[in-house]
């Protein structure tokens, strides 16, 4: 299920049967919070309960995500929850597992994200089988009156988008609302399909109980003031039709107000809040109070590795390929017998082996099955039959997991927000979103910011979900260049101006990966993708990872990496050590940087024949900052100053994020110098040889 904040209290007691001592104590300010994180208030806090249904005498699960103010923005999550249960019971139909989304009325036409969500209700990889929308229709939107807040004639013509039927129904009439909501139920059931309920009502007081509508509302307020509640109203029909007397009624009232009084006794003899408040509780999974398991390789063996590779690029015999596969395909094969790798099989290996590994990985966005730069091919169309394809990395084995790769939706806001539901279900399982370009990410920002980079602080959700942000500067124009790294890097936890010391017997690194709220990566090589993929399945607890993709490193001859970086006993390396000056005492500049501007740096500096008067040391993972492996490099050139190289404008990118971490790791005894672009409102420009002309002047102050 999944709600806006009005009405929740009564969904948690009443629906999700949460115990009324829990919510009760919730109140409490004095109490201590039991749970870690900053925490949220409660009226956006989640749950998971199991209530009997007395009907069929059988246990109902339901979980009741949290959710932030941003209303509507809950919704996709709870569509990829609910998929992600159904795919893993196997529940094809959707006869074991359903969505319940609960709307207001001024939010539900006026958030496009309904609409988005709506758009995914019967796409193959993304259907839920049905939902049942609820709209509780006040006939106003805070101050605002509906002929202000909407052009339709009723707020919930936005479902007709999909053809689902709506019912409008009094609010004030309960059995007509009950006959309306089993009307609904079996709609869902038999076809498989969304419907609405629009309960026409109003709202009591203002936006909260100390609010005055008056103000804005006043004939409005003046009927509502004059009006009977909806209890009073069956209260007087069922007395009147002789269903109960009025003294069977006050009984009925005063037993519930005898149960919440006892819950209220309870709740102020706690000594602290409980922490029963995750709507995702990953049963068996966190092993409390055990020590954090050591960093394990994430390397495979090579003969592992081989078989994934050739089942990667060896069709069907009798499949019709396009012309141009078959080369591509061809090639994958030839870089396997060299034992290199580019970008697109490194990627493959590293999804291969985790099915193999018997864990289920999920790849959705824009264009990802054959990937927005023709690079992927994860899908490949016969070219004579219709409608007919296949899917290598489903044929590695009989026992393998099920790899699924969907195109999605024009969506970065839903789609981006279903497959951080989808990752919620099962820790076990890898789910990765792509966007188009990282550029387009930003249309998705409430999931980022609300949901992702604190949801672990706020509701102590942890979520492995992986974003892939396509991210290079190639004069492709200020919307096809940055993924916008700056953005992430502000949202994350870790402390500029302390190193962290681990407990006793714990690496730093691991230590790091634990405290921090997600992790931010820009690869360069196929070996980190690899490695940092894999990383993610292989960790005792799970964080949001955010990769900068390349575009023109896909196809760099120099952008490869060789399977003795990938074989058993190998792991992710977070900072990348110059090999060609691995160490020096004459050095008088070492050069840092991340991403695709490494392969510019390395050109620029073979021609000028520097290669062993300038290291160049690239850092592959971001944050949490590598502290100890940066003062381990320094160590190896003494007397040599630090430069910080990037292809970003000055007030973007890495480097206020970087600048204060260098100087804490270095104990302030170095200085860091920028390098790059200057500071700019857009991050790129749209001109070609502007961004030329930008990228030499650069280059020609790195190698100063």
């Amino acid at each position: 299920m999944g709600m806006p904040h009005r009405g929740r209290l009564n969904v948690l007691a009443n629906v999700a049967r949460k115990p009324l001592d829990q919510i009760f104590a919730q109140f409490d300010s004095a109490l201590e919070a039991s749970e870690e994180g900053s925490g949220d208030v409660k009226y956006h806090l989640g749950t998971y309960e199991e209530r009997l249904n007395h009907a069929s005498n059988r246990v109902i699960n339901i979980s009741l995500c949290a959710n932030p103010s941003h209303l509507e923005a809950v919704d996709p999550i709870v569509q990829g929850k609910t998929r992600a249960e159904q795919f893993y019971r196997g529940d094809s139909t959707g006869q074991k597992t359903m969505s319940i989304l609960i709307h207001g009325d001024a939010a539900f036409c006026g958030q496009g994200i309904v609409y988005e969500t709506f758009h995914l209700s019967d796409l193959p990889d993304y259907s839920t089988k049905g939902t049942i929308h609820v709209v509780v229709n006040n006939q106003i939107g805070f101050t605002t009156d509906p002929r202000f807040s909407r052009s339709s004639p009723y707020c919930t013509d936005v479902a007709k988008v999909v053809g689902a039927p709506i019912f409008h129904v009094n609010a004030d009439d309960p059995e007509s609302v009950m006959h309306v909501c089993k009307v609904a139920a079996e709609w869902r059931n038999t076809w498989q399909k969304d419907c609405v309920i629009d309960l026409v009502c109003y709202r009591r007081n203002g936006h909260n109980e100390v609010d005055q509508p008056m103000f804005t509302q006043p004939r409005m307020y003046q009927t509502i003031n004059k009006h009977r509640n909806g209890l009073e109203i069956y209260r007087d029909r069922i007395v009147s039709e002789g269903t109960v007397t009025a003294d069977e009624f006050q009984q009925e009232v005063q037993k519930y107000d005898e149960i919440c009084e006892t819950a209220m006794r309870v709740a102020k003899e706690q000594s602290h809040a409980e922490d029963k408040w995750l709507d995702s509780p990953w049963k068996g999974f966190f092993n409390s109070g055990a020590p954090l398991s050591p960093l394990r390789s994430t390397g495979v063996v090579e003969d592992r590795l081989m078989h994934i590779g050739r089942k990667f690029s060896t069709p069907p015999s009798d499949f019709n390929l396009h012309p141009g596969l078959k080369r591509v395909l061809n090639q994958r094969a030839e870089m396997l017998n060299k034992r290199q790798v580019d970008w697109a099989l490194g990627e493959a290996l590293a999804i291969g082996s985790l099915l193999m590994d018997n864990t289920h990985v999920r790849l959705s966005g824009q264009d990802v099955e054959r990937g927005t730069f023709s690079h992927r091919h994860h899908v490949l169309h016969d070219q004579e039959k219709d409608q007919t394809t296949f899917r290598p990395l489903n044929h590695l084995s009989d026992d393998q997991a099920v790899y699924t790769v969907c195109n999605s939706s024009l969506s970065e806001f839903g789609v981006l927000g279903f497959e951080l539901g989808f990752s919620m279900h099962n820790p076990n399982s890898l789910v990765i979103w792509e966007a188009q370009f990282g550029d387009f990410s930003n249309t998705a920002q409430c999931i980022i910011d609300q949901f992702i980079s604190s949801g672990q602080a706020k509701w102590v959700r942890q979520s492995g979900l992986v974003l892939l942000l396509p991210h290079g500067y190639e004069g492709m124009g200020p919307e096809h260049s940055s993924g916008r790294p700056e953005r992430f890097l502000q949202l994350s936890s870790d402390d500029p101006d302390t190193v962290p010391s681990p407990p006793s017997g714990v690496s730093a690194e691991l230590q790091q990966l634990h405290d921090i709220n997600w992790i931010i990566a820009n690869c360069s090589t196929p070996a980190s993708l690899f490695h940092i993929l894999r990383r993610q399945v292989s960790l005792d607890f799970r964080k949001p990872l955010v990769i900068f993709t390349p575009k023109s490193l896909l196809r760099h001859p120099e952008a490869r990496s060789s399977l003795d970086e990938m074989t058993d006993g190998t792991s992710f390396q977070r900072v990348l050590p110059d090999t060609h000056l691995p160490q020096s005492t004459s050095a008088q500049t070492v050069i840092f940087c991340s991403g695709k501007v490494y392969y510019d740096l390395t050109k620029e500096r073979k021609q000028r024949n520097l290669e062993d008067k300038i290291p160049i040391v690239r850092l592959e993972q971001i944050c949490p900052f590598p502290f100890d492996r940066v003062e381990e490099v320094m160590a190896s050139y003494p007397n040599a100053s630090i430069k910080w190289v990037q292809e970003e404008p000055k007030n973007q990118g890495y480097w206020t994020y970087v600048q204060p971490r260098f100087l804490t790791a270095l104990s302030h005894k170095k200085n860091i110098s920028y390098v790059g672009r200057k500071t700019a409102a857009a991050s790129a420009t749209g001109n070609k040889k502007q961004h030329q002309t930008e990228l030499e002047h650069f280059l020609n102050k790195a190698m100063e």
